[in-house]
């Protein structure tokens, strides 16, 4: 895994002691966070600096938002190849409904959507609710 330096760098991003601390919480973390999370492992945060290098790393392809049914925008780290104008994860989202942590889960193929003609696929969010091997 790049370290946070180095994925700032590639995005060509500013490098900052807050974006770094962010992005070392996330990638670290294990499983996606919401905002609050993140807040919570910051010392002294800024909550409208924070909202903006969420939203900045997310417009650069570095993290995004993984959906679960519990509604709370929730942040994990992008896979190498996302950029800041396509993100590149149709991947399934699992939430554990015990201890609440949702996860990113990259081996489980998403299948193909045929829609009718005139239709144009943004994104595909699979959310699978269960317990994950720690809870169960």
């Amino acid at each position: 895994m790049q370290s946070a330096e180095a994925i700032l760098k590639k995005h060509g991003m500013r490098i900052t002691q807050f974006r770094l601390d962010v992005l070392n919480i996330i990638s670290t973390a294990g499983s996606a966070l919401s905002n609050q999370d993140i807040e919570n492992k910051l010392h002294d945060p800024d909550r409208i600096t924070l909202y903006r290098t969420l939203k900045s790393f997310e417009d650069k392809g570095i993290i995004h938002r993984a959906l679960d049914s519990t509604q709370t925008a929730k942040y994990a780290l992008c896979a190498g190849e996302c950029t800041e104008h396509k993100h590149h994860h149709h991947h399934v989202h699992f939430h554990c409904i015990a201890c609440e942590n949702t996860f990113c889960v990259d081996n489980v193929a998403v299948p193909s959507i045929e829609l009718p003609s005139g239709y144009h696929v943004l994104d595909i969010n699979i959310i699978v609710d269960g317990t994950c091997e720690k809870c169960r």
